[in-house]
């Protein structure tokens, strides 16, 4: 139920804001808007304004909307309401109706992540984990506990960062720029700043649409620094019959050093019913424990489980930014994911990137539903993303699209005549046709995620 909610607020809230940028500055222009519907399809609930005679509905279908206005190509209109008339504006009239609407959810990305912005957040810091087997990090020569305090993409102008998850947002960024991200990092999280050193991580050969979970698995580090600490202890686990208390301290396993949490649990998940000799630190103390994890079956796949939490809590800073640097960071981070999702596209439509990465309405509801579950931040964040999303789409050069239209009155403007009538009936079925394509692919890799 909470998803099925989640999904509509956010729906219901971007189309809102979409289609009222195309309203406003259709107001603003003098045109009469004679329908603002929220929604396709049959109308579940209307109300006429008595001010402007504008119908505002919702409608049956939650999966976009739209604004009729009274245009001449779609009945006669008249003389005396020429003036009201959509296609007897100026093309720099018409061209600011269309283009408000993308630029409305563009707006609203801005202000929703500047709210997050403003909040007094505790956030992971810097410090990495061990990177995954065989990932960019890895081979890089990572080994896990180095404390980053500057990233770039070139050495000569490098930006400090406080943040695990703004480092994250430099690795994804360089991935899909396909070029090196430089780093100054400390070898250890204790070291002194002075005795950090720069390196470079290459992440110009990853295949990368989306700043997902199988992008930072390639490059290595998933999740902030961990120490190895035993958590809390399920009665009957390995873990209990092999001696562990909570709280000890993995110092090695096997004689090979344990460096942060994720590198043990991957460590157990791969030695299933092989018995390890962890060095464990427990009270000032070191000591011997033999741990044999316990063969599960998880997907197909048998892995080891010793039955027990595994890693302390990351280092935490609490992050806030004040009222100038919070709408600053909130206009740079829409911009940086807009030019983002553009890449991601081009690669697609240049077969760059597998048309696999399209998500359609039953991912969005499900990313809706776990966001909502994490908290209202992580909420409002989710809605900015989808926003900037739902703008750039709308931009796209596709025919029934804004950015169709706007490519339209490129055309007139160059050319000083409209697109013929011919051509725009073509086009707008063949818009409609390749969005319909569109849509069926992203709905089965819906279907296909689900399943998965």
């Amino acid at each position: 139920m909470q998803t099925v909610l989640a999904f509509l607020v956010a729906i219901g809230l971007l189309v809102a804001v979409h289609e009222w940028g195309h309203f406003y500055v259709a107001r603003l222009c003098g045109v009469r808007v004679l329908r603002f519907s929220i929604g396709f399809g049959p109308k579940v609930w209307g109300w006429t304004s008595k001010r402007n005679g504008t119908e505002f509905v919702l409608s049956a279908i939650p999966l976009g909307g739209y604004v009729k206005m009274l245009d001449g190509r779609e009945s006669p209109v008249a003389e005396h309401e020429y003036k009201q008339a959509f296609d007897r504006q100026s093309l720099a009239r018409r061209s600011a109706i269309v283009i408000a609407g993308p630029l409305a959810n563009l707006v609203l990305a801005v202000f929703l992540y500047a709210v997050v912005n403003w909040q007094a957040v505790p956030q992971a810091a810097a410090v990495l984990p061990t990177p995954m087997e065989s990932s960019v990090a890895a081979k890089g020569g990572w080994s896990g506990g180095e404390r980053v305090l500057e990233v770039g993409l070139d050495a000569d102008n490098m930006v400090p960062i406080r943040t695990f998850e703004e480092f994250r947002w430099w690795l994804a960024t360089a991935s899909l720029e396909r070029s090196l991200i430089y780093v100054r990092a400390t070898d250890s999280a204790n070291d002194a700043p002075t005795d950090a050193t720069l390196r470079s991580l290459d992440l110009s050969g990853l295949e990368v649409s989306a700043a997902d979970t199988a992008l930072f698995q390639k490059i290595g580090w998933m999740a902030p620094f961990s120490r190895p600490v035993m958590g809390e202890i399920s009665t009957g686990s390995r873990a209990e019959e092999s001696g562990l208390l909570l709280g000890d301290t993995v110092l090695s396993a096997n004689g090979r050093p344990i460096v942060d949490s994720g590198q043990l649990r991957a460590l157990i998940q791969k030695s299933a019913d092989a018995p390890m000799v962890w060095r464990v630190s427990r009270s000032g103390r070191e000591l011997d424990v033999v741990v044999k994890p316990k063969a599960e079956s998880q997907g197909g796949i048998t892995i080891g489980r010793i039955g027990a939490y595994i890693g302390a809590a990351p280092e935490t800073l609490e992050i806030q930014y004040g009222l100038f640097e919070g709408l600053g960071r909130a206009l740079k981070k829409t911009w940086e994911i807009s030019r983002m999702s553009l890449v991601a596209m081009g690669q697609m439509v240049m077969g760059e990137v597998s048309l696999r990465n399209l998500n359609g309405p039953l991912a969005i509801a499900d990313y809706a539903g776990k966001s909502a579950a994490l908290g209202s931040l992580q909420y409002i964040s989710f809605l900015a993303l989808i926003s900037i999303s739902l703008g750039v789409l709308n931009l796209l050069p596709l025919p029934v699209l804004d950015g169709g239209h706007l490519m339209y009155y490129l055309w007139e403007g160059v050319t000083g005549r409209p697109v013929p009538e011919k051509w725009w009936e073509w086009l707008q079925r063949a818009g409609v046709a390749l969005l319909m394509v569109m849509m069926s692919i992203a709905f089965y890799n819906d279907v296909l995620h689900i399943l998965g």
